[in-house]
């Protein structure tokens, strides 16, 4: 029997002191997992980022080895984690419904089909020179393929699952896979920094520090005896970096999975209720319904253009030197216009709220914690590359109109993470539409009527003004009148899906151009001439992988925003 399985509804006087103990057990069982995560992931980033450096003598034969057996393990004890799950019907006795919301696991898998397309890039670069490799770099990406089949076919069936049944093995087993996932999104954030370090070290012919990965495999480098001179064989390697950035989206949609998990190892539901009206998702949502039309039009213009700005980016920015600073300031002036018109509305939805008389939802839920967490914390590393762009910027010699959009586009960047962070916190801990501060009732307004299945009002508008009686569904002592259909939305419901709907829309557009190279970081020299290339490029390469999993994170926060709203 479970140490944390459920005692009775009305505990007696002496179960509780059998209930402190399992709870203790319960945090020493958490701290067992997260002690043999961290051990593992620290491992995991020594031997990842010392494969960076020329003189670390760790290669990436090494690396590879420690991800593969890493994945090896993590999809044993997945497989196991089904057999045992589909063999004893009562070890999940509980499902989240906050947990794993059908848009999250939809990301994750149009991630996962990405990756699956590098791995097939990765192994077709890499069996382009096999005669001078080794074959653990073809055996990685096979193995991570597996890997990623595997766990997205698990984290769609269970990750709403509250598991019963050997929870200090569940509990280490998903901090494991967490971890693995760490080290992937680790081992790819720095192959890919690499990857631009030399892009910039090429075009400026300056000397790196880094070991120049690509160069290594493919031979070019002193002493190395493989060739990637094929035409087939540079697709395949120019291929699997351009998909690095949805190999990097997936490990950290999965490790937020995980982590929820692993907080439901052995948590106690309410049966009737499987947690509150929060994470009621409708039964049909259609991406249009209910808005003014204002904020997606105008999200789409601007994903439009951005995507055009930034293909001019970096077309010019490969060219001559006047042609980079002309790129340049078409990229930050669209920046500073799309980060201005974000910033003016999350602050409008703010004050919306304010006259929004929904209750505020306080009820224990793990995903929105988190969701709250990594909003937070990922917003740090856009914060620490604008502050010191402002410094530089600001004590810097040139003055120049460069260095004015600079300015402007790192307080831009902080004021908009600052202001869009509020109103998507406030929108999660926001009751169902229809819920009253201190009342669990509708409105009186609705005159005569008394609603049956206060869950069926998480998809309904205020009040309306003639409603209309079209059925009965009796599911209690206290519930059993009638459900009303509105015939529209209140206004500010559709002023919210709106708003909603135009950051999604701008975030993906601001998550592309990083995420696919656009570096104008590097590209305006302001910074790397006040700090220095070495520092520099250690401060982005560090903090701009968490401003971008911000804005893929945001976006899925923001689509709760508008399907909650």
């Amino acid at each position: 029997m479970s140490e944390e399985s459920a005692p009775g509804p009305k505990e007696s006087p002496s179960a509780a002191p059998l209930a402190g103990s399992r709870e203790a057990w319960k945090k020493g069982g958490r701290l067992l997992s997260v002690l043999l995560a961290v051990n593992v992931l620290l491992l995991a980033c020594t031997l990842i980022s010392g494969g960076a450096f020329n003189k670390v003598a760790v290669y990436d034969t090494d690396v590879f080895a420690l991800l593969t057996t890493m994945m090896l393990l993590a999809s044993l004890w997945i497989l196991f984690y089904l057999l045992r799950t589909v063999r004893c019907p009562d070890a999940v006795p509980y499902r989240d419904a906050h947990a794993g919301p059908i848009w999250l696991r939809g990301g994750l898998v149009l991630f996962g089909i990405c990756t699956l397309v590098m791995d097939v890039f990765k192994t077709g670069y890499y069996s382009s020179f096999f005669e001078c490799q080794s074959a653990i770099k073809i055996l990685h990406p096979l193995t991570q393929a597996v890997f990623v089949i595997i766990q997205t076919y698990f984290l769609w069936v269970s990750s709403k699952d509250c598991i019963h049944v050997h929870l200090d093995l569940t509990r280490c087993g998903l901090m494991f896979t967490l971890t693995t996932n760490l080290a992937i999104w680790m081992a790819a954030v720095v192959d890919e920094s690499v990857h631009q370090t030399h892009s910039y070290d090429s075009s400026h012919s300056n000397a790196s520090h880094l070991r120049l990965t690509p160069d290594r495999e493919s031979g070019s480098s002193v002493g190395g005896d493989c060739s990637c001179n094929t035409a087939i064989c540079q697709i395949f390697q120019q291929g699997y970096f351009y998909l690095y950035p949805f190999n990097i989206e997936y490990s950290l949609f999965a490790s937020t999975m995980l982590y929820v998990m692993w907080k439901n190892v052995g948590r106690l539901l309410a049966s009737s209720t499987h947690g509150h009206g929060h994470g009621h998702t409708p039964s049909r949502v259609s991406l249009f319904r209910e808005t003014l039309f204002a904020g997606p039009i105008l999200g789409l213009m601007l994903l439009v253009v951005g995507l055009a700005v930034f293909i001019i980016y970096e077309v010019q920015v490969s060219g001559e030197g006047g042609r980079t600073q002309q790129a340049l300031v078409i990229y930050y002036s669209f920046n500073i216009i799309c980060l201005g018109l974000m910033t003016l509305v999350s602050l409008s939805g703010s004050v919306i709220y304010r006259f929004d008389r929904r209750a505020m939802d306080h009820h224990k839920n793990p995903t929105r914690t988190l969701d709250v967490a990594l909003l937070v914390g990922a917003a740090l590393g856009q914060y620490a590359i604008s502050y010191y762009s402002l410094v530089a910027v600001v004590v810097g010699t040139p003055r120049d109109l460069l260095g004015g959009l600079n300015l402007a586009h790192a307080l831009l960047m902080i004021a908009q993470h600052t202001f869009q962070n509020v109103f998507i916190i406030e929108s999660l801990h926001r009751g169902p539409p229809g819920a009253e501060p201190h009342d669990t009732t509708p409105k009186e307004s609705c005159h005569g009527l008394t609603f049956a299945n206060l869950d069926a009002l998480h998809t309904l508008p205020a009040c309306p003004p003639t409603p209309r009686l079209v059925g009965i569904n009796p599911v209690g002592p206290q519930e059993a009148m009638a459900i009303i259909l509105a015939p529209r939305g209140h206004w500010r419901r559709r002023c919210l899906k709106d708003i909603s709907l135009f950051l999604l829309l701008c975030n993906v557009i601001l998550w592309i151009m990083p995420a696919f190279g656009a570096r104008p970081h590097f590209s305006n020299t302001v910074e790397v001439d006040f700090y220095g290339y070495s520092l520099w490029a250690a401060i982005v390469n560090i903090c701009l992988p968490f401003g971008i999993f911000y804005r893929m994170h945001a976006v899925s926060s923001l689509l709760e925003v508008y399907v909650l709203s």
